[in-house]
């Protein structure tokens, strides 16, 4: 079983958004039993609180729900526990490469890594407006077909 980690800042937008919609895409292809997704933020704002209504709406409107999701801080078990730790943006990721011991390392990378856009960093739609909870699911749905693709070479292309 492959475990995977998305981290944002609060885990209340971009991480659940990414954990949503990778689970989804997950259970549509009948891979449930090899993959285990989470998520986390590096900051301690919103643990037990539901994603942002916003990124629930959005997520919702594209048959991702979110709403069982609950926000929690990056563990320093998460390290040994997990696979793979997909930082939404870089300053996430030095905060996890700042955290992380030396041997687990090699988990931690940009999630749009995977994506076939441009961009390097999800940003957080937090204080903007709707529009950027529409963005950031675009930016990670491609990421997840992405990294799909990438942990299940042995099939078909999603």
């Amino acid at each position: 079983m492959t475990k995977v980690l998305f981290v944002c800042l609060g885990n209340i937008c971009r991480s659940p958004t990414a954990h949503g919609v990778f689970q989804t895409l997950v259970d549509q292809h009948k891979l449930s039993d090899q993959f285990l997704v989470d998520s986390a933020g590096t900051a301690a704002w919103h643990i037990g609180k539901s994603p942002d209504v916003r990124s629930q709406k959005a997520a919702k409107k594209r048959s991702y729900d979110l709403n069982r999701l609950q926000a929690r801080q990056v563990a320093s078990s998460d390290f040994e526990e997990f696979d793979l730790i997909l930082a939404m943006d870089e300053s996430n990721l030095r905060h996890l490469q700042g955290e992380c011991p030396s041997e687990h390392q090699y988990k931690l990378a940009l999630f749009l890594e995977y994506s076939d856009c441009e961009a390097l960093a999800v940003p957080d739609p937090y204080y903007g407006g709707v529009s950027g909870f529409d963005h950031v699911l675009d930016l990670v749905e491609s990421a997840s077909k992405g990294l799909l693709n990438a942990l299940n070479k042995d099939s078909k292309k999603v």
